[in-house]
């Protein structure tokens, strides 16, 4: 039996003996000792079973690689296996969904970014979930740019010719969907410049991007994980990133502010959730646990490949992190005029 056990039974022990007075005292101490001491006990056999990371997009992503980077450390840390499990559909709907309804036990993780998180309460009607009220924010894990690309076929070499030959006729940019970041970041792009390019939505980043290969697009606004790949065998050419400032990763490509349109920044962040009522020990560990794997050198190293900046924080600050960008999008789709059943 171990102490933990042994403490904890000995009130019943002492129950059956010596003078009852005192021995219901002393019984009563030791239970409240137990009582205190169980959310620790609990916290510290956290995981002693596989935990299952939901990623509510299609696998290559953004979502998928950080998700797929950070699961196998947390399992090397854990010593049980951290299973990625991609739930894509209805803009990150349906894997939300599913997470929302899972035990509060911390052994189902959301792996959220700011596009789905932030954006989809404001864009879609009667949600089966509440962002704010259904999930526990638990850790930050990276902030990261998106980026926006043409094809080398399409002549254009920069933003300002990209806004210069939208001025003189019809373009058009494609989107992973009504209300995706992509979407709005055009929007937002259309208003910072003055122009109009057309939107084309799509069903996930992924169809966008090969029409953009495909010559059938103009220029698409995307993460740089899901484009580096052709970025780099120039089937695909970089115009500009929307961060403040450049990507480490690629730090060739101009910013979105520095290419005339001082102010312009938007470099969502990834994190971690796990559905409502994750007791607040449960959620500590699992903050601590992804905090210390970030400072891991290796996955710096491949967070950085990706243009992927680590980013850690406590529970608290990400809840309000959450909050505040809820509130920013809420703006911006309002603005946008865009809306989804």
């Amino acid at each position: 039996m171990s102490v933990f056990a042994f403490a904890c039974a000995w009130p019943k022990r002492i129950a059956r003996e010596g003078n009852r007075r005192r021995v219901m005292l002393t019984a009563a101490a030791a239970t409240t000792i137990c009582s205190l001491a169980a959310p620790l006990h609990a916290a510290d056999t956290f995981p002693d079973k596989p935990v299952r990371l939901v990623v509510p997009q299609a696998p290559g992503g953004a979502s998928d690689t950080l998700a797929r980077l950070l699961s196998q450390a947390l399992a090397d840390k854990w010593g049980q296996p951290v299973v990625v499990e991609n739930r894509a559909g209805a803009g990150g709907n349906l894997g939300m969904d599913a997470v929302s309804r899972a035990p509060g036990d911390g052994y189902t993780l959301l792996m959220s970014y700011e596009g789905s998180h932030a954006i989809n309460g404001a864009i879609y009607k009667d949600l089966p979930f509440d962002v704010k009220k259904d999930f526990t924010p638990i850790a930050t894990v990276a902030v990261l740019p998106f980026v926006a690309v043409t094809h080398p076929q399409t002549g254009l070499r920069s933003l300002p010719e990209l806004v210069e030959a939208a001025r003189k006729g019809r373009l058009n940019y494609g989107s992973a969907g009504n209300g995706s970041v992509n979407h709005l970041l055009g929007e937002m792009f259309n208003a910072a410049a003055d122009i109009k390019l057309v939107h084309v939505p799509y069903k996930g980043a992924a169809p966008a991007i090969q029409d953009l290969l495909g010559g059938r697009l103009h220029v698409v606004f995307t993460s740089f994980p899901s484009v580096k790949g052709f970025i780099d065998a120039q089937t695909l050419r970089a115009l500009a990133v929307t961060s403040a400032q450049r990507s480490p990763a690629a730090p060739d490509i101009p910013t979105i502010a520095e290419s005339g349109f001082v102010g312009f920044d938007v470099s969502p962040w990834f994190g971690i959730f796990g559905s409502k009522d994750v007791p607040a020990d449960r959620v500590a560990l699992i903050n601590a646990s992804i905090n210390e794997v970030l400072t891991q050198p290796d996955i710096r190293d491949k967070f950085a490949a990706q243009g992927a900046i680590p980013l850690a924080s406590s529970p608290e600050s990400f809840r309000r992190q959450v909050d505040q960008a809820i509130d920013k999008w809420a703006l911006v789709v309002k603005e946008s005029g865009a809306t989804m059943q």
